[in-house]
């Protein structure tokens, strides 16, 4: 029994070889062409194709994501934004994606364990957890978030011991994104806004009822006031 195609020998070949050859496409390249670096994510080396490859030493600006297996999603090109798939492989735990498009990127479904070293200096952050967070950012405006933020604290500050976590709900506040973050006492507090362009602004905040804690921290560049006193960081991811 004979099928006959009504599509032509050559057509059909040409078809075959275009998604043969597309699916040899490096990964490095697709990576560059759809501006994921322009976001802050890196690696010392790209391997693979664009259907799987793997990061090796990823990062998101100065921040540690390991190596990762990383694939790009088929059907977001048709409406021409590039997820890029990540799966991490090694200790720390990292899954999610990042989309970019023309008119802005997002976090989608991302739980990850990543070491901030001192990007938060002179606060002891040492690593930042994402637990199945999301965030939109469209034309620089953050439009939606949700998900739960983890920050693990190391150390003191001048002096006075901190809780080794603050946690809170991701959302959105007049365009930029927004972590207001607390201890499980409620005496420690810091508020994270990350902005569309990659700066980010925290507010960290904690009660000192000791006159001699109180100095020490005004010292340590703490200014008081109603709420305790407060210490603010800017920087970029």
């Amino acid at each position: 029994m004979r099928v006959r195609l009504a599509t032509g020998r050559v057509a059909l070949f040409g078809a075959m070889l275009a998604v043969c050859l597309l699916a040899l496409v490096p990964l490095r390249l697709v990576l560059g062409v759809a501006g994921v670096g322009e976001l802050g994510l890196t690696a010392r080396q790209v391997t693979g194709s664009l259907w799987g490859g793997r990061l090796v030493e990823a990062r998101f600006g100065d921040v540690a994501l390991g190596d990762a297996k990383a694939r790009l999603a088929f059907w977001p090109l048709l409406i021409g934004r590039a997820r890029v798939e990540l799966d991490g492989d090694g200790v720390r735990p990292l899954h999610g994606a990042l989309t970019v498009g023309r008119h802005g990127f997002a976090v989608d479904d991302m739980t990850a364990s990543l070491l901030t070293g001192q990007l938060f200096a002179p606060l002891p952050v040492t690593a930042l957890d994402l637990d199945d967070t999301s965030v939109h950012f469209r034309d620089g405006q953050c439009e939606t978030a949700d998900g739960r933020v983890r920050v693990t604290l190391a150390g003191e500050a001048a002096g006075v011991p901190l809780p080794p976590v603050l946690s809170g709900p991701a959302r959105c506040e007049a365009g930029a994104l927004l972590l207001p973050l607390a201890s499980a006492a409620g005496t420690e507090t810091a508020t994270l806004r990350v902005f569309g362009d990659g700066r980010y602004r925290v507010e960290f905040a904690l009660r000192a009822m000791d006159p001699t804690v109180a100095v020490r921290l005004e010292r340590a560049g703490f200014v008081g006031g109603a709420q305790g006193y407060r210490l603010a960081v800017e920087g970029r991811f």
